[in-house]
């Protein structure tokens, strides 16, 4: 079954795991994991006056959204006792100037569920965007649109 429920609290009750990052330089530097699985190189994108050889945090946050919700759509799916074979989740972070002279961002998430009706799919996005961490963090905070390609 599917839980068309509302969104509850979002809060952690208890935290089960904790991932650590340590940026060096910023946006021209480097980030590592305290547990070494991560090392990568930083870059300002090129619209930004960077050269862009290297990642950067809006692709960062791109691929952990990506991944994160689309766990959250298996799972979802699993419940409902349905196989999402085939599924995707992409997702496109964008960065701007906002009204408080700073910057905010932008998320279009974009879900492929090939092996599923629109409606049914629809239903499972919506219930995997109430609990995935992600959305959860991002809910009323900065918009974040779904599309069923």
């Amino acid at each position: 079954m599917i839980d068309e429920g509302e969104t509850a609290d979002t809060r952690p009750t208890k935290i089960v795991y904790v991932a650590e990052a340590t940026a060096h330089g910023g946006r021209e530097g480097w980030v590592t994991s305290q547990d070494g699985q991560l090392g990568l190189r930083l870059a300002t994108p090129p619209v930004f006056g960077g050269d862009g050889d290297g990642t950067n945090p809006e692709q960062l946050f791109a691929a952990g959204y990506s991944a994160c919700f689309h766990n959250a759509l298996v799972l979802v799916g699993r419940r409902a006792g349905l196989d999402l074979d085939g599924s995707t989740v992409a997702a496109k972070v964008g960065i701007g100037p906002n009204d408080a002279r700073g910057y905010g961002l932008a998320v279009a998430l974009s879900v492929s569920l090939p092996l599923v009706d629109q409606d049914l799919a629809a239903r499972l996005v919506s219930a995997a965007h109430r609990i995935c961490p992600y959305s959860n963090a991002t809910r009323d905070n900065i918009d974040v649109s779904i599309v069923l390609s």
